[in-house]
């Protein structure tokens, strides 16, 4: 039986958990919205947008299909507690989205929805508002033919089109399913925090227009001695300098 969920004024329909095993690996041009959430282990605001984000990922709202990204950032990695899955990268990225969208800054827990709205994380109706908005708008469509991983390396060919005749980026990026952490010390001291989708690396390998075919290839990084966990795969087109964006497929990995 299908059942409905509301979150904070969002109307969810769910999918199955067994998802990332039934996406195909084709993209049939369906609208797409990148979810980015810019978190920290070492926030105690963070943890209840964590779990919204788990709420909204891989749900539909607004005919569109919402992703969700875990983006830890290092900033508060000083205060305490040293969050295992954040990086500079992360950082880097919430600070030049804020230079565009954000009169307050970077700070967390911040979503960002296609590059192009920034909110408190968590705040389902700034969610619908900004889904309702960009399903207004020209999405391009992105589709992976082909994965491989070998030798600590992730072998992707996909085809992209424009929703125009202008160049996007194109990013590869490797996240976990889940993880866990048990937290020792900081403002969440004694909880342990649960993520969906945690991003581990993100490359832009090709900018692109039109209609175009490439292969890519990337390090996938393999912690030595920690067992293999389920991580995906997400192709993103995004207009250059961290602008809107326009199209976004994923796989397993």
């Amino acid at each position: 039986m299908l059942v409905r969920a509301f979150v904070s004024g969002l109307l969810l329909i769910p999918v199955p958990a067994s998802v990332w095993a039934a996406t195909p690996t084709v993209s049939q041009g369906e609208p797409v919205a990148v979810v980015e959430l810019f978190t920290s282990e070492g926030c105690s605001s963070c943890p209840p947008a964590d779990d919204f984000l788990r709420r909204i990922h891989l749900q539909h709202n607004s005919g569109e299909l919402i992703f969700g990204l875990s983006e830890h950032v290092t900033y508060w990695n000083q205060l305490g507690w040293k969050d295992p899955f954040s990086q500079q990268a992360f950082t880097d990225r919430q600070e030049a989205y804020a230079e565009r969208l954000s009169e307050r800054g970077p700070y967390t827990p911040q979503m960002v929805v296609n590059g192009s709205a920034e909110f408190v994380g968590g705040n389902g109706p700034a969610l619908q508002k900004a889904l309702q908005a960009d399903a207004k708008l020209l999405h391009g469509t992105l589709a992976i033919t082909t994965h491989a991983v070998s030798g600590g390396r992730l072998s992707v060919s996909f085809h992209f089109k424009g929703p125009d005749a202008r160049a996007y980026d194109i990013l590869v990026v490797v996240a976990d399913d889940s993880d866990r952490s048990s937290v020792a010390r900081g403002e969440n001291s004694g909880r342990t925090l649960e993520h969906v989708s945690v991003v581990r690396s993100m490359t832009r390998v090709a900018t692109l227009s039109g209609d175009s075919d490439q292969t890519a290839e990337v390090p996938l990084a393999l912690e030595a001695g920690k067992p293999t966990v389920a991580r995906h795969l997400v192709l993103i087109a995004q207009q250059p300098h961290q602008g809107r964006i326009v199209a976004a497929v994923t796989v397993a990995l």
